[in-house]
């Protein structure tokens, strides 16, 4: 096994987004991220994720969706507050949602659909830290609501597996406390 391998797993750690600045992946590198985004366990090959790459405009494009939903269920809300949320998507020069279409299957449980998105997660979150960059994965509250999910082109039956922020860390991030194993881990004994 690759010591190299294994020194980027302990010490890989999320940076939020917005430490996060230009450059980003782009071109061969963003191709790669995807590509290796798709080599993940996928039990029946029934593909149960799709990917959004958002960057420049399309950013803030976004951003203007999450804003107007905020803005309805808060008219009160101050512009300074809205900002944040149009914000939302722009902290990263690169946000790739990763989108689970999940759906009822013969065979294939939802359950392991759904968990190939999140492997799909994880796996470009560990590509792009092979390759330097920095990466947050995360929902907030807009990957749940069905306006911003509508304007950012999901059928009904699709939800937001996570937001996958990239881009150049401009500091190191302390690393934070982990579960002891023995909270954790129980071992089956025959």
């Amino acid at each position: 096994m690759s010591s190299e391998t294994l020194a980027l797993l302990a010490s890989r750690r999320s940076v939020p987004p917005h430490l996060l600045a230009e450059p980003a992946p782009s071109g061969s590198e963003l191709e790669m991220l995807l590509t290796l985004g798709s080599r993940v366990p996928d039990h029946g090959k029934l593909v149960p994720w799709r990917f959004i790459v958002l960057r420049g405009d399309a950013r803030a494009k976004a951003g203007e969706a999450i804003a107007a939903a905020f803005r309805a269920d808060d008219p009160a809300a101050d512009d300074k507050r809205v900002q944040v949320e149009r914000d939302r998507l722009s902290r990263a020069p690169l946000v790739i949602a990763v989108v689970s279409r999940a759906g009822p299957h013969v065979k294939i449980p939802q359950w392991e659909q759904t968990l190939s998105a999140g492997a799909s997660l994880m796996t470009m979150t560990i590509a792009a830290n092979a390759m330097g960059y920095g990466t947050a994965w995360l929902t907030e509250w807009f990957a749940y609501d069905r306006r911003v999910l509508d304007a950012l082109g999901l059928a009904p039956e699709e939800r937001i597996a996570g937001f996958l922020h990239i881009g150049t860390p401009v500091e190191r991030q302390p690393d934070r406390p982990r579960p002891a194993l023995s909270d954790i881990v129980t071992y089956a004994e025959a």
